[in-house]
């Protein structure tokens, strides 16, 4: 089996203000709402819950000023998530890609990792973690 992405886990921006971004899609979209000291918002598949991995896929805005996404200067980062972490990351050493850091183990969120793309922006890649009976 050749590891690969499976879907996107998350989208992470640069915002102005964050918690009142977040306020804003709560009330005329419906999101989720995250806590005060992490405004997102968490969509959970039912379906993936069923394959025996942890199901869902986060939206979070970030302060304008944030370092999480550095090196890269983007006002965005993508989180895709993979079936085997280890295995695309040895891959993608092979060919070349710039891996920034990880895997870095997480518990309970998974395990991460990251890598620039040809442009220079960041990516989150993370495996879920397995559901705990």
């Amino acid at each position: 089996m050749i590891a690969k992405v499976i879907g996107i886990g998350g989208i992470f921006f640069r915002s102005e203000n964050p918690k009142a971004l977040q306020a804003w899609y709560h009330e005329h979209l419906g999101f989720p709402r995250g806590d005060d000291d992490h405004p997102m918002a968490v969509f959970r598949f039912d379906e993936d819950i069923a394959s025996g991995r942890a199901g869902y896929a986060i939206w979070s805005p970030f302060a304008k000023d944030t370092t999480y996404f550095d090196p890269s200067h983007s006002d965005y980062m993508i989180n895709f998530r993979v079936d085997d972490l280890e295995g695309l990351l040895s891959s993608l050493k092979d060919k070349g890609v710039k891996i920034v850091d990880g895997p870095k183990e997480e518990p309970p969120y998974g395990t991460f990792a990251w890598i620039i793309d040809p442009e220079g922006s960041k990516i989150e890649l993370w495996e879920p973690p397995e559901i705990q009976e």
